[in-house]
């Protein structure tokens, strides 16, 4: 049974959008106990310097104004942590992922916080939970030599431990919408919940 999902929108469509219709079916479909929402189309600043610099800077020996600059980082992580399963609206905007959605991952893969480096490379911290992406494109076939958006995600979050990956996708819209999204809402009721 899900007890804690975190849903991660990333389409700047807040209307009519077939990502946010995807995830909403998705969590109906789950019925978990808690659902944490984040929604990346509210301001998400890029890292910087600034940022880089608080990061590598051992926690117990960051100032006050470096752990303002890496709140917004705890504060997502920290939804990481919680949920044992993410539900990602994923939009594929020329071939990749929305500005955003990149700039959360940036937030987010933090060395010796989500992954660390071993001998035998890096290894992902966040183990043992699932992610489920709710794609969806104009023209865009999924797993096609055109497609950097799933591929990105799924190599980004097993970067951080999460392996257990389900694609859930409304592909080539432009060119059969409503099959596309018929077999979407198929995919949707095959989900274990």
């Amino acid at each position: 049974m899900t007890k804690t999902v975190l849903r991660i929108d990333s389409s700047v469509r807040k209307e009519g959008s077939i990502s946010r219709d995807l995830t909403s079916r998705i969590l109906e479909r789950l019925s978990p106990e808690q659902v944490i929402t984040r929604d990346l189309t509210e301001e998400l600043p890029l890292i910087d310097g600034e940022w880089v610099g608080a990061n590598f800077t051992p926690a117990d020996q960051r100032t006050d104004a470096q752990k303002d600059v890496l709140s917004l980082s705890d504060t997502m992580i920290a939804e990481l942590n919680e949920a044992d399963t993410i539900v990602i609206g994923l939009p594929i905007y020329n071939f990749s992922v929305p500005a955003r959605l990149k700039a959360w991952v940036d937030q987010v893969a933090r060395a010796g916080v989500t992954f660390r480096y071993t001998e035998a490379g890096p290894q992902g911290l966040l183990e043992g939970k699932r992610a489920i992406l709710a794609v969806a494109s104009g023209g865009t076939p999924v797993g096609s030599e055109i497609d950097f958006a799933t591929t990105y995600m799924k190599q980004v979050l097993g970067f951080i431990g999460i392996t257990d990956v389900t694609i859930v996708a409304a592909d080539q819209l432009a060119v059969d919408a409503d099959g596309s999204v018929k077999n979407a809402y198929n995919a949707v009721e095959q989900i274990a919940a």
